[in-house]
C-alpha cells in the first residue's frame, strides 16, 4: 500500500496513514496499514494518522475546555498543583518542568533556571484509581462540565491507543490481541497544554529559549493534538530539527522509550521539542494550545522484550521492568 509522506526532509520520513484501512478494512488492508505503523514507528519513531476514531467536533470542544481551565486566574491553578511523580496530576506552571534527555539533577536544575520551558500543563490520569485521585477544578462558569468533558475525552483516545498496538502487533507478526492485556487499565495521562503569548524578542534576547526543550516521551506512545500555530520540531538522521508541521484532521504519534525498549530498540523513540514558532503577529507570538495523551502500560505490568525482536537471550538490550517503576523513575527526573 503506497502510503504519504506528512513530513520528508533530512532523512526524516514521517508517513501518513489512512487509519480507516486498518479499523475497517480487508484483511489485506489492515495487514499493510499495520506494516505502514510498524515501520513509521521504526524508521522515524512518528506517524501522522488521518480518519482516525476522534471526531473533530469533539477535539474542538476539548481544546475550547482546555483554554477555559487555563484562563482561570493563577491562584486557583496553583490551588490543583502537580505533587508527585507517582500520582502525576494536577497543575504545573510555567517553569515547573523541564523536560530534557539529562539525568543529573543539577545539570537539569541548571538548565531549567537559565531557560525555563515557557508553558503551562495540566495532567489528568484514570480517574479511577484511588491512590491517586485527579484535581478537578470547581466547577463554575465555563468549567461547569469540565471534568466530564475531560474523561469523555480520556476514553476515546484511550481506546484509539488499543487499536494503534493492535496494529503493531499485527505489523511485528504477534497475536493483534497480544498487547490487550498490558492496556486495558487505562494509566495514561491526558495533559492539557497551553504556551502563553510572548514577545517575539525573547527568543533573540536567549537563545537557548524554547517552548519545550529537547525530549524522548517516556511511555509507549504519544497522541498528540496540534492546534495550528506549529512550533513542533522532530530530529532527523542528520541530526537536524525539521519542522512536524500540523495537518488538519490529522493525529501526530510517536513512540516512546518504553515502547523502544520494550522491542528491543527495533522501533525509535526520536527526540523532539517545541521551538519559536513559524509564524508571528506583529511583535509577539499567539498562545499555543495542544493536547498530549501520553500511553504507557498497565503500571502493574512487567515489560520484557518482546518476541521475533530477539534471536538469543544475549540478543536482548535490556532487563524486564515494571512499567510504574520505569515511568515514576523517569517523571522525578523531569520535575
Amino acid at each position: 500500500m503506497a502510503t504519504d509522506a506528512a513530513v520528508a526532509k533530512e532523512g526524516l520520513v514521517i508517513p501518513l496513514i489512512d487509519f480507516s484501512k486498518f479499523l475497517s478494512g480487508t484483511p489485506h488492508e489492515r495487514q499493510s496499514t499495520a506494516k505502514a505503523i510498524l515501520h513509521g514507528f521504526q524508521t522515524a519513531g512518528f506517524i501522522y494518522l488521518k480518519n482516525h476514531p476522534i471526531p473533530a467536533d469533539l477535539l474542538r470542544h476539548t481544546f475550547t475546555r482546555s483554554a477555559d481551565f487555563f484562563a482561570i486566574d493563577t491562584a486557583a491553578k496553583m490551588n490543583l498543583c502537580w505533587t508527585t511523580p507517582e500520582a502525576n496530576r494536577g497543575y504545573s506552571s510555567p517553569g515547573r518542568e523541564k523536560v530534557s534527555q539529562l539525568e543529573d539533577m543539577a545539570e537539569i536544575e541548571k538548565v531549567r533556571s537559565a531557560a525555563p520551558d515557557l508553558k503551562e500543563s495540566f495532567e489528568i490520569g484514570r480517574d479511577t484509581d484511588p491512590q491517586h485521585p485527579n484535581q478537578w477544578p470547581v466547577e463554575e462558569g465555563n468549567l461547569k462540565g469540565f471534568r466530564p468533558d475531560m474523561m469523555d475525552f480520556f476514553a476515546k483516545c484511550q481506546a484509539l491507543h488499543a487499536e494503534v498496538m493492535r496494529a503493531i502487533a499485527l505489523g511485528m507478526g504477534l497475536e493483534e490481541s497480544f498487547f490487550d492485556g498490558f492496556v486495558d487499565v487505562g494509566d495514561n495521562t491526558l495533559r492539557l497544554l497551553h504556551y502563553p503569548s510572548v514577545k517575539a524578542d525573547v527568543f533573540k534576547i536567549n537563545p537557548g529559549q524554547v517552548r519545550a526543550g529537547e525530549h524522548s516521551d517516556y511511555g509507549s506512545v504519544t497522541l498528540l493534538f496540534q492546534d495550528s500555530r506549529g512550533g513542533l520540531q522532530v530530529k532527523s538522521p542528520t541530526g537536524h530539527f525539521v519542522d512536524a508541521t500540523p495537518i488538519e484532521g490529522t493525529i501526530v504519534i510517536n513512540a516512546g522509550d518504553l515502547l523502544a525498549r520494550w522491542s528491543n530498540d527495533t522501533i525509535k523513540s526520536t527526540i523532539h521539542r517545541v521551538v519559536e514558532p513559524p509564524r508571528k503577529e506583529a511583535d509577539s507570538y499567539p498562545p499555543r494550545y495542544s493536547i498530549a495523551y501520553f500511553c504507557n502500560p498497565n503500571s502493574e505490568s512487567f515489560i520484557e522484550t518482546l518476541p521475533g525482536t530477539y534471536a538469543t537471550e544475549q540478543d536482548k538490550k535490556y532487563k524486564g521492568v515494571n512499567s510504574g517503576d520505569y515511568l515514576v523513575q523517569r517523571l522525578t527526573a523531569t520535575y
